[in-house]
């Protein structure tokens, strides 16, 4: 049985911060959408409730079902969770009279509170709410305040509930850990044995045992999930695992006898389909981006399922899925928006008729790198920035030609060349050169030109879901840009985004 804290999601963009704060406790954590939690077993050994966008007064805000975990196991309500309880059961929420947002402190704390235990009087926390509990029910003992906040933290009485206005699970707060430690190891009691080698040998052993002798096929793409997903795979079924490789013409550089190549020194039974053409021919015409997504994406079902279809009696198909994707492809009154279609959760032509394994679904991004290194994978590849599955087809602004996909490989292998020689490679989350689809006024010698113009874009993030522009030294972006420059003949000017997500996003397309 394995230890499990669930966590109900009313739409707070906090809510995944919660479960990777968990996660770094060892612990197992899963998020369900308030309205569709899996009910209460012996594995649950505790709840949280997330904050949410939405006012508890609001006639259409979310109201849960408690009935089968308040008092039956210990629960920790966040924010919007914490009002909804006090609002619930007899007290009273209203607008705050000074919105309270950004950093606080506790002035008062009870740290007897098995709760509070090690949070010192003064500690700072992060508030982001515009409602406040005005008058809690009878039985709710406060147990914490800050100046401007009296119910800032209560219990009810005789009851393993706890309810907090600030967020535990944000940086900011600066005994957050601590806080979430307490609640989870302590107060819940789990034993903190959620590793990477133990969910490797129970993901090894649940493969053999659900995969028996049928044949797996996957697609591989070079990226870090993909790769680790079917190093576990092989692991447990050798040989009855059947990996695919396609060039979709939209690769880095070289990358497709590169990737190719270190797969084969990795073991792997791997077949290389070249499909430039039938990518080419497929996106001709087509600047709108999410169209050149669903045509990358149709495509590369088209051109696996053929090749799939070589082998015979395949039985699963093997994905990277990871648990973003899960989390984003559901909604909970909203708070999901698809921003851009997956190319992992969903999608699947139904004449492909194979069920689907995902040995990674429950994994965050750091998480399934850690995987990768009890697997023994190179830490070339764990380390290896994200890159897109339509890849270069949604750094080319506009419609796509071979010209302009040379242009962006040529630009992109300096960039990242640099950023290594550079000793910045690991310092960035994810690195990308966007083709522009306008053309700027420059000089060359003697003569005027009238060519393209590349973005450089950089970011630091933890999994993806944020992300700030990274502050590359002046020296390096000035040699990347004279080189891209003077090498890459159709470029004459370079330009750097500062752009942090939200609110754009990471890649421009």
């Amino acid at each position: 049985m394995q230890e499990t804290i669930l966590i109900l999601d009313f739409g707070s963009q906090y809510t995944q911060l919660i479960a990777r704060r968990v996660r770094e406790l060892n612990v197992y954590c899963e998020i369900h959408p308030y309205n569709k939690f899996p009910g209460i077993t012996a594995d649950i050994k505790g709840v949280i409730l997330s904050g949410s966008p939405f006012s508890v007064r609001d006639a259409n805000s979310s109201y849960p079902d408690l009935s089968m975990i308040k008092g039956k196991v210990p629960m920790l309500a966040i924010c919007y969770g914490a009002q909804f309880l006090a609002q619930n059961y007899g007290g009273e929420v209203q607008p705050s009279q000074i919105r309270e947002y950004g950093r606080a402190n506790l002035g008062y704390v009870n740290d007897d509170n098995r709760l509070l235990k090690g949070i010192t009087a003064g500690s700072q926390v992060w508030m982001s709410h515009g409602d406040t509990i005005l008058r809690k029910p009878d039985n709710f003992n406060v147990i914490a305040s800050t100046a401007d906040v009296e119910i800032a933290g209560f219990q009810i009485e005789d009851e393993e509930t706890w309810g907090i206005q600030f967020h535990p699970e944000v940086y900011h707060s600066t005994e957050g850990g601590k806080l979430l430690s307490n609640f989870v190891v302590s107060i819940c009691g789990c034993s903190q044995l959620w590793t990477p080698a133990s969910f490797i040998e129970t993901t090894i052993h649940e493969l053999k045992q659900t995969i028996g002798n049928d044949k797996v096929v996957m697609g591989l793409s070079g990226g870090v999930d993909s790769t680790v997903a079917a190093v576990l795979l092989h692991r447990a079924i050798s040989t009855n695992l059947h990996c695919i490789f396609v060039n979709n013409g939209l690769l880095r550089k070289n990358e497709y006898e590169q990737v190719l190549d270190s797969y084969k020194h990795m073991g792997l039974n791997i077949t290389g389909v070249d499909a430039t053409n039938d990518f080419l021919n497929a996106l001709e015409g087509l600047t709108e981006p999410e169209a050149k997504r669903k045509a990358i994406g149709k495509t590369f079902i088209e051109v696996f399922d053929k090749e799939a279809h070589r082998i015979t009696n395949v039985k699963w198909l093997g994905q990277g899925t990871i648990y973003p994707d899960v989390i984003e492809s559901v909604s909970v009154n909203g708070p999901s928006a698809t921003i851009k279609s997956h190319h992992n959760v969903g999608g699947l032509p139904d004449y492909m008729k194979l069920k689907i394994v995902e040995p990674l679904k429950s994994l965050f991004k750091d998480e399934v790198r850690r995987v990768g290194l009890g697997l023994g994978i190179s830490e070339s590849i764990l380390n290896r920035h994200p890159f897109p599955g339509p890849g270069l087809g949604i750094r080319i602004l506009g419609d796509i030609t071979p010209s302009k996909i040379a242009i962006l490989q040529e630009a992109d292998s300096i960039f990242i060349e640099g950023l290594k020689t550079f000793g910045l490679y690991d310092k960035v989350w994810q690195a990308a050169v966007i083709l522009l689809p306008v053309k700027s006024v420059g000089v060359m010698g003697d003569e005027r030109t009238y060519d393209n113009v590349i973005a450089l874009r950089a970011v630091g993030s933890t999994d993806g879901m944020t992300a700030d522009w990274s502050h590359l030294p002046y020296e390096f972006l000035a040699k990347v840009s004279n080189d891209i420059i003077n090498k890459v003949k159709g470029v004459n000017r370079v330009v750097y985004d500062i752009s942090s997500k939200p609110p754009a996003t990471i890649e421009w397309e």
